[in-house]
C-alpha cells in the first residue's frame, strides 16, 4: 500500500501519522512534549527535543510501514506556528529555548510600539495585530539579549523550518526554508507579495539573512537525510503548512466562507476568505491559508484564536480533579449545570476578539454548590463560549457562518459540539478525523506528487460523523452573559 506520511509538531506533544490514498489513518505515534515555564507568562519549549521527538515518531511509523511491505511516497510537515527557535546554522545549537506561541514576555514592546503609532502599519502590511503572539516580537527579545552575538550563522525559524532543516540533513545540507502560511504569522511577511517586508524588519531589527526563504506551502522542499530518518531516506517533503491553515486544508474548507473550528491546546476558528487579500475585520486577524504553486492561487483566511482550550483540560488533569482528559466530558455530564461557576481559562491572556494581553484566568460564581462536576461543566461551557466570540466577530464583519467543522482532541465531547451549535446558532459537524492538522499536511503533500489530483478530489474524501443543530438557546445565552461578567473582572 502506499501512504503518505505527516508529521504534526504541535504545543502539547509530537505526532506522525500514516494515511492511505482514501486518507484513512493507518498508523500514528505521538510523543508528549515537556513544557518550561521559566516565570508567570513566560512559556518556552526545548528544540532539540522537538527534533528527537519528530525523529522517533517518524523512525517508528515508518519502520513499521516498511515492515508491513507499505511504501511511503512522501512526507507533510505541520506545526504549532509562532513558536520561534533562535538556532546557529554552522552549529546546529539552539540560541535559547523556543519561545512559544503563548508566551507573553513581549508585551511591553507591543505596546511601546503601538504607542509609538506603528499599529496601522503592522496591521496593513502583515493582516496581524501588535501581540506577544506572534514572531517576531520574540525574535527581537531574543536579539536584544545578544543570542545572536555568538553565532556564526544566526538564524530564526518557526518550527516548520527548524524541523525541515533537521530533517534534511541539518548543518550537513539541510534547506533552511519556510512557506506563506507559517510566514503570515511572523509579523514580518508581507500579505500581498508573500515576501519578507522590508519595513517590518526594520521595525523589529531583524536581517533578512537570518530568515528562511519562502516557498510556497505546496512544493518539494527537499528529501529525508537517511542519515537522520533512516527508513525515510530519500522521501521527498513535499508539503508544508501551519497547523490551523493544515486543519482549514484537513477539513476541506476550499471553498469562500467555509469555517472550521480547531480545540486543541487553544480553540482556533478560520474561514477562507478567498484568492484576494480580505479587508480588515476588527477582533479578528488576516493570514495566508496557503500557497498552492502550480496546483492553483494562494487562498487566505480570517483567524480568530483563543490561546487556552485544552491546555486548560490538561490543568485540570494536572490538579488532580480528572485523571486523563478524556474523563472531562463524564465528569462535567454528571451534573445538570455548573451552580453559577464560570471559567475563565485566559492562563496567557485573550486572543480573538479580545486582544487583551493581560487577562489571567479567573473562576467565578463558587459556592457550596460548586463542586469538581461543576468545575468540569464550567470549563466545557466556556471552550463553547470563546468560539461563540470569534463566530459572533466573523457575522459582524460581514461573513455568514453557515457551517462549523470542528477537530480537535476537544471535538470528540458531544456537549461540546451541542453547546456550540447552540452558542454559535449554526449546525456543527465533527470531521471523520479529530486530528484534521495532520491529515490537511498529508493532503498537500499528496497533491504536490500527483496522488491526489485536485481539490475536487480530496473534498470527496472528506465526510462528518455526527451532526449537532442549534437548540433553544435561552439558557446558553444567559450563561454566555455571565461568562462575558466574569471576563469583564478578569
Amino acid at each position: 500500500m502506499d501512504l503518505i506520511l505527516a508529521l504534526d509538531s504541535g504545543t502539547t506533544g509530537v505526532r506522525t501519522v500514516a494515511f492511505d490514498h482514501d486518507l484513512e489513518v493507518m498508523d500514528e505515534e505521538y510523543r508528549e512534549l515537556t513544557q518550561y515555564f521559566p516565570s508567570p507568562g513566560e512559556v518556552e519549549h526545548d528544540p532539540l527535543e522537538i527534533a528527537e521527538l519528530a525523529i522517533f515518531t517518524l523512525t517508528e511509523v515508518a519502520t513499521r510501514a516498511s515492515r508491513e511491505g507499505h511504501h511511503v511516497l512522501a512526507l507533510g510537515i505541520t506545526n504549532q506556528r509562532e513558536t520561534t527557535v533562535g538556532f546557529d546554522r554552522d552549529t546546529g545549537q539552539p540560541l535559547h529555548r523556543a519561545i512559544v506561541w503563548q508566551d507573553r514576555r513581549t508585551t511591553d514592546l507591543c505596546r511601546t510600539l503601538e504607542s509609538e503609532g506603528h499599529a496601522p502599519a503592522v496591521r496593513a502590511t502583515t493582516g496581524l495585530v501588535l501581540d506577544s503572539y506572534f514572531s517576531a516580537t520574540k525574535i527581537n527579545w531574543m536579539l536584544d539579549r545578544g543570542v545572536a552575538d555568538r553565532a556564526g550563522t544566526p538564524s530564526f525559524a518557526t518550527i516548520d523550518s527548524w524541523l525541515l532543516w533537521i530533517l534534511t540533513g541539518g548543518v550537513t545540507g539541510g534547506v533552511f526554508r519556510t512557506e506563506a502560511s507559517n510566514a503570515s504569522r511572523t509579523l514580518l511577511m508581507d500579505l500581498a507579495s508573500r515576501d519578507w517586508s522590508p519595513e517590518m524588519l526594520r521595525l523589529f531589527g531583524v536581517e533578512a539573512t537570518m530568515l528562511a526563504t519562502i516557498a510556497p506551502s505546496a512544493s518539494n522542499f527537499g528529501v529525508v537525510s537517511g542519515d537522520v530518518v533512516a527508513p525515510l531516506a530519500d522521501v521527498p517533503i513535499t508539503g508544508v503548512l501551519g497547523d490551523q491553515q493544515s486543519a482549514l486544508f484537513g477539513q476541506a474548507c476550499f471553498d469562500i466562507g467555509m469555517v472550521k473550528a480547531t480545540y486543541g491546546t487553544g480553540a482556533f476558528v478560520l474561514a477562507n476568505a478567498g484568492t484576494s487579500v480580505p479587508p480588515v475585520v476588527d477582533g479578528l486577524v488576516t493570514t495566508v491559508a496557503w500557497d498552492l504553486g502550480h496546483h492553483g492561487p494562494t487562498s487566505y483566511a480570517l483567524e480568530g484564536s483563543a490561546f487556552v482550550a485544552g491546555a486548560a483540560v490538561q490543568w485540570l488533569r494536572d490538579l488532580g480533579l480528572i485523571a486523563t482528559s478524556r474523563d472531562l466530558e463524564g465528569l462535567a455530564l454528571s451534573v445538570p449545570d455548573s451552580a453559577g461557576a464560570q471559567f475563565v481559562p485566559a492562563f496567557t491572556g485573550l486572543g480573538s476578539p479580545f486582544w487583551r494581553s493581560d487577562t489571567r484566568g479567573a473562576i467565578t460564581g463558587l459556592s457550596h454548590g460548586v463542586g469538581r462536576g461543576q468545575l468540569a461543566r464550567a470549563l466545557v461551557e466556556a471552550l463553547a463560549y470563546q468560539v461563540r466570540a470569534m463566530t459572533d466577530a466573523f457575522r459582524d464583519g460581514g461573513v455568514e457562518v453557515r457551517e462549523l467543522r470542528c477537530d480537535g482532541g476537544a471535538a470528540a465531547m458531544d456537549l461540546l459540539l451541542s453547546l456550540q451549535a447552540t452558542n454559535s446558532r449554526v449546525n456543527v459537524l465533527r470531521s471523520s478525523t479529530l486530528e484534521a492538522t495532520a491529515r490537511g499536511a498529508a493532503s498537500i503533500a499528496g497533491l504536490e506528487i500527483g496522488t491526489w489530483r485536485s481539490l475536487e478530489e480530496l473534498k470527496d474524501r472528506w465526510h462528518a460523523t455526527a451532526r449537532f443543530a442549534p437548540d433553544e438557546p435561552l439558557f446558553v445565552d444567559l450563561g454566555y452573559a455571565s461568562w462575558r461578567r466574569a471576563l469583564e473582572r478578569a
